[in-house]
């Protein structure tokens, strides 16, 4: 009868002692390094080292283990291939049938902040080279790199005699994204505490993405969906009440925390719809600035994300309960403020948001491949970079930044009418510029009198400018960049609209 081995080196040895309980029933042959033999012979599995097959003793202060031809030979032999089964044959290498393998630690050590060298010795070598040997040979060794699969392989064991071809493939497709992944983390956190980590866009990005939970669906029900993570990374919220998020849900609060940064020093609000703000406005309190963010579109802030730039306080709470809300982004949570809305508005999510974002790269995906961009809020203007058109304005520069701010935060083309600090009008999402304009001049009705008004991006032609000076735009912020500057400035100073070039522009497709 051939005698079928398993080599067992675990750094995680949940589970360990029940397998190797179950394959030793079998009357399979355990071989094992040091510290899970250990393991096992303490529990009173018999147990081969793997120095006792090599003649070697570990090495190097244990970084070298099983890096042997006669562990690796027994590991990579094709069984349907005689000139492998001579070369065992002739060097007396004993075929495996089994490996077991899970790897040091390091993303748990890089998330710890440790220092370089207690970094650099949880790189693991041989575990790695041991998966990745067993997975390529998955049609004759079983790879198990997950305690989760242990149960499963050892039933298929004793009730069909054998892993069968479809789990073994899936089992070495799961190897191989460990490793991956490990050297995915490994490139993260070495780069991190070396102080490499500087190129915005690498030749080649790891990325190691490790699942953190599924979510119900997609944009629609059609499509599957889960959020990721990078390795060694956390997303930037905790979730402190409420139903599960949704897809929809992450791709509205990530547009409630790019607001909420860049209203960031002010008491501000910004109500997110279909990752694009239905208003933002500043106040004198929090509750103040969510009424005001509230009433620039208040239909469409039915079933919105609200971003608050300070702590979610009680009045805010209580304002906030009058409207249906999917979820509240804020960067402090009063505590009578959630027991409040666990009562009165138990669905609500309420995310704790702890500053800055999971990963500094944006990707999308796209049928052409991923497109990947840094992922950094625009700068602030700031009146001693850019330049007037006309009258100066000084006096209404608090206004036209919170205009500039809605329109980078909204979907292009974006233009936003503000005043006293508060968005009365944003057309978001127009494939005309000049219709942005219009839209957005409807809404604010009578409150664009005497306001200012944001574009993300320049003015094609004067027709915008007209529009606008059409309703008593006061102020114009806008990049600049047209091959019309001339004729829009031209239009602007001849209606008396002061307009300021801010030199950047801030298109979100």
């Amino acid at each position: 009868m051939k005698i079928k081995r398993a080599l067992l080196s675990v750094y995680d040895k949940t589970s360990i002692v029940e397998l190797a309980s179950e394959l030793a029933s079998m009357g399979w042959e355990l071989l094992s390094s040091s510290g899970t033999a250990d393991r096992l012979r303490q529990a009173g599995l018999s147990v081969t080292e793997v120095s006792d097959l090599t003649g070697y003793p570990h090495i190097l202060g244990g970084r070298v283990k099983t890096l042997h031809p006669l562990v690796f030979g027994g590991i990579l032999a094709r069984r349907d291939t005689p000139g492998d089964m001579a070369d065992a044959e002739k060097f007396e290498i004993p075929l495996l049938d089994m490996v077991v393998c899970n790897l040091y630690p390091f993303e748990e050590t890089a998330k710890k902040s440790s220092g370089l060298d207690d970094l650099i010795e949880n790189i693991d070598i041989g575990g790695v080279y041991l998966l990745r040997a067993a997975a390529k040979n998955y049609r004759h060794v079983i790879i198990l790199a997950d305690p989760g699969d242990y149960g499963e392989a050892a039933k298929e064991l004793k009730t069909k005699g054998d892993v069968p071809i479809e789990t073994r493939e899936r089992l070495a497709l799961k190897a191989f994204s460990e490793t991956a992944s490990y050297d995915a983390a490994i490139v993260d956190g070495l780069g991190a505490a070396t102080g490499r980590k500087t190129l915005p866009l690498p030749e080649k990005l790891p990325l190691g993405l490790g699942k953190v939970q599924e979510l119900r669906y997609g944009e629609n029900p059609h499509q599957q969906a889960a959020l990721y993570l990078p390795p060694l990374a956390k997303t930037p919220w905790e979730q402190a009440s409420g139903k599960p998020l949704s897809y929809n849900n992450l791709l509205d609060a990530d547009c409630a925390m790019r607001g909420c940064s860049l209203l960031a020093g002010s008491c501000g609000a910004v109500v997110i719809k279909h990752a694009t703000p239905s208003g933002m406005a500043c106040g004198k309190t929090q509750a103040e600035a969510y009424e005001k963010a509230v009433a620039c579109d208040p239909v469409s802030a039915f079933g919105g994300v609200a971003g608050l730039s300070k702590r979610l306080d009680m009045e805010t709470a209580l304002a906030i309960s009058k409207l249906f809300t999917e979820a509240v982004v804020a960067p402090e949570i009063d505590e009578d403020a959630a027991i409040f809305l666990r009562e009165n508005r138990p669905n609500i999510r309420l995310l704790r948001w702890k500053g800055g974002r999971a990963s500094p790269f944006q990707f999308t995906g796209t049928w052409s491949g991923i497109l990947v961009q840094e992922d950094e809020l625009p700068p602030l203007p700031s009146e001693s970079d850019g330049e007037w058109v006309g009258r100066p304005r000084p006096d209404l520069w608090d206004d036209l930044l919170l205009a500039w701010k809605a329109a980078a935060l909204s979907k292009s083309n974006a233009i936003s009418i503000v005043r006293d600090l508060e968005a009365v009008g944003i057309g978001r999402g127009f494939c005309s510029r000049l219709h942005a304009v219009e839209f957005a001049a409807s809404q604010a009705g009578e409150k664009a009198r005497g306001a200012v008004l944001g574009s993300d991006a320049f003015f094609p032609f004067p027709d915008g400018v007209e529009a606008a000076a059409r309703v008593g735009v006061a102020a114009i912020i806008q990049p600049g960049g047209s091959q019309k500057d001339a004729e829009v400035f031209a239009a602007a100073e001849r209606l008396g609209i002061s307009m300021f070039i801010s030199g950047n522009r801030t298109f979100r497709h």
